[in-house]
């Protein structure tokens, strides 16, 4: 049955794809929908889908009457801005996508069209932080590649920022995020299309592809020296345990330090073939443990600290199943913030709660 997004609940299975602005469907069918699928739908002003008439757990759907409530001029504003950003990552990714393509042809890098493919994305992502929370939930396994550079060089940029690099600085190092994984079109396409676990063999040819970008983007103009050592270091380690040149942390420059973050975070929280999506907080939480010796701190600091702020008001799903609300988190355990149960207004200090974690970040209360 065809229904109005309006008239969804969680719950409810789609019968039919519902496009979206690439090839890839907004929301494949056979899919649950949940909270994060509702929002998703209304943000990309989908305006009905087609359904089946029960309930994943076997009732009866009925739609229920549409009511129209009335918008602030001020949430209208957010709405339209916020749209406006998701609308831009998913028309970057294809652009992102087609770039790759004729890389992989032989192209030359053409950092001025690089440059407007990604600019305003950076720009809009300053101003809308809590969307960087979300957007994973955009990705897709199959174009996991093009997906992961670009909200690299978003978040790469976003940080940056945050560490009070100029806009021009921040603007080169959300370009060495995007690019930092260009070299990636010059492996084999047995290797960058294998669902399963590589070989060492295979891994050795991956680790090469931070040689490979900054070979496309050498003696390219607009790339600046700190861009080139910033791809060709994003893998690197303050340890030496990094590669492809295992330097160890006095010779790893700011942008790759930067990117490495990015990279690390995307990487993780992302669902890839052999790996479901994860909760930003479980994400983070790890970072932060994993971080010593291997990522520098104040990078780290700047990750946690913007993306536990943007959740604070959000509705999340604990690992128990019960819903709450993220109601404050303490500067020393940022990841372990204090939720209130949806269910009785229970107040829980995640901190004093080990064994009890965040799983999903579904929306603002």
């Amino acid at each position: 049955m065809e229904v109005k997004v309006a008239q969804l609940q969680a719950g409810c299975v789609t019968s039919k794809d519902v496009p979206g602005l690439t090839e890839v469907p907004l929301v494949k069918r056979n899919t649950v929908l949940d909270e994060v699928h509702l929002d998703f739908l209304k943000a990309f002003l989908v305006e009905t889908v087609e359904v089946r008439p029960r309930l994943a757990n076997g009732k009866t759907f009925i739609p229920g009457e549409v009511k129209e409530e009335p918008q602030a001029e001020e949430e209208k504003a957010t709405s339209s801005r916020d749209t406006t950003l998701v609308e831009d990552y998913l028309a970057t990714v294809k652009m992102y996508k087609k770039l790759c393509g004729s890389w992989k042809e032989g192209a030359a890098v053409d950092m001025a069209a690089v440059r407007s493919t990604f600019l305003t994305l950076f720009e809009k992502t300053h101003h809308s932080p809590d969307y960087l929370l979300h957007l994973h939930d955009l990705n897709d396994k199959t174009d996991y590649m093009y997906h992961h550079s670009v909200y690299v060089g978003m978040l790469s940029a976003f940080l940056a920022k945050k560490l009070r690099l100029t806009d021009e600085r921040a603007n080169q190092v959300g370009l060495c995020g995007a690019m930092a994984d260009a070299g990636m079109v010059k492996l084999p396409s047995s290797i960058l299309r294998k669902t399963g676990s590589l070989t060492e063999e295979e891994y050795e040819k991956v680790k090469k592809h931070p040689i490979h970008s900054y070979k496309m983007l050498k003696d390219v103009p607009g790339v600046s020296d700190s861009m080139l050592v910033g791809v060709l270091q994003h893998h690197e380690r303050y340890d030496g345990s990094g590669y492809p040149l295992g330097v160890t942390a006095e010779k790893i420059h700011l942008f790759s330090q930067i990117v490495a973050v990015a990279d690390v975070y995307h990487a993780m929280i992302s669902e890839r073939h052999h790996r479901p999506k994860r909760s930003p907080f479980q994400v983070l939480e790890e970072i932060e443990k994993e971080r010593f010796g291997k990522l520098e701190t104040k990078v780290v600091e700047a990750l946690v600290q913007s993306f536990v702020q943007s959740a604070i008001g959000s509705r999340v799903c604990l690992s128990t199943g019960e819903e709450a609300e993220v109601i404050f988190f303490d500067q020393q355990a940022p990841t372990r913030p204090m939720v209130k149960l949806l269910r009785d207004g229970t107040i829980i200090q995640l901190v004093q709660e080990p064994k009890l974690h965040i799983v999903e970040i579904l929306k603002k209360q």
